[in-house]
């Protein structure tokens, strides 16, 4: 898999860049455009390199001051079918999957840790599907509350700020989560209200038995046990150049349904249900961070052995 690198280059930069893509075996479908970039004004360089040599390459422009006194920016090769990228991908280190592109991963968690309106409405609906599946004792209702469920994205980025001490990624995402969870319970159990003044439910809709969904207010070990492994199978699809849809359902599954049941215990005010449902949340929620933070520092760690194991920087002269 390769990534195509977009650098708009002073032009006192611009001989020192090529010639460090041009030496790198690991680069091709190198284009030089002089005076082609207009803001930031300069040359404009297009490169494709493999997704596990783009961080590395990434940071000795970035030494250049590349970053300061110029762009760069990244997006992904849809198809690359051609000799030279097949020889180039060859000459990095590592499975093009497995790669890292710690830049972007960082990019993403300031991104994810941003609100905005979608956001709060897809937690929102979420909450809602989760609290009519607690009605209804539907596991499929459940598995569509984890579909839409966003929530995955700020706890990532609090394992990413943790990792790579962005040390503002960590009170930001807390600040989201906490925000979009309490309007997100706050407007469904006003619902749920609505629903109790119209006869649709009492509180033996949350006390009765519920085989299909009674697990969402009862955190005990494996609670804790499926967050780890959420949280492991969320970063990993994440920072992995391989990704499956159906990560995020996994990655919500210990998180809306709690809320869901929150949202309708405190419209019937079922305090035990409340108190087992807030505790299952946050459970979920320090699990996962627990797992973001293991998986990124062992990426991190393991990636290091890898370029150590083949000589380091693989940059030759053609």
């Amino acid at each position: 898999m390769l990534l195509n690198l977009r650098l708009a280059v002073p032009p006192g930069l611009t001989t020192q860049v090529r010639d460090l893509l041009e030496s790198d075996e690991r680069v091709t479908n190198l284009v030089v455009l002089p005076g082609a970039a207009v803001e930031p004004a300069g040359d404009a360089v297009l490169a494709d390199v493999p997704r596990e040599a783009a961080g590395e390459l990434l940071g000795r422009l970035d030494a250049m001051g590349l970053g300061r006194q110029g762009a760069m920016s990244v997006s992904e090769v849809t198809a690359s079918p051609y000799r030279r990228a097949r020889e180039a991908e060859a000459a990095a280190p590592g499975s093009p999957d497995d790669g890292v592109v710690w830049r972007m991963v960082e990019e993403r968690a300031w991104s994810d840790s941003r609100g905005s309106v979608s956001f709060y409405a897809f937690l929102t609906l979420a909450t809602a599907l989760a609290a009519i599946a607690v009605i209804t004792d539907s596991s499929i209702l459940v598995v569509g509350a984890m579909v839409v469920g966003p929530e995955f994205g700020p706890v990532a980025a609090i394992a990413t700020g943790i990792v790579l001490r962005q040390w503002g990624l960590v009170p930001r995402s807390l600040s989201l989560l906490a925000r979009s969870f309490c309007f997100a319970v706050l407007v469904v159990a006003a619902l749920a209200l609505v629903a109790r003044g119209l006869g649709w439910i009492d509180p033996s809709t949350v006390t009765r038995p519920r085989p299909l969904t009674g697990f969402i207010w009862h955190p005990d070990h494996w609670s804790f046990v499926v967050a780890l492994l959420a949280g492991f199978a969320g970063v990993l699809s994440l920072t992995s150049g391989k990704s499956s849809a159906l990560v995020g359902v996994f990655i919500s599954v210990t998180t809306v349904p709690a809320a869901g049941n929150l949202a309708l215990a405190l419209a019937l005010w079922q305090v035990e249900e409340m108190r087992g449902s807030a505790l299952q949340l946050a459970v979920n929620l320090t699990g996962m961070v627990i797992a973001g933070v293991i998986t990124l520092v062992a990426l991190r760690v393991g990636w290091r052995v890898v370029q150590r194991r083949t000589g380091g920087e693989v940059v030759r002269a053609r």
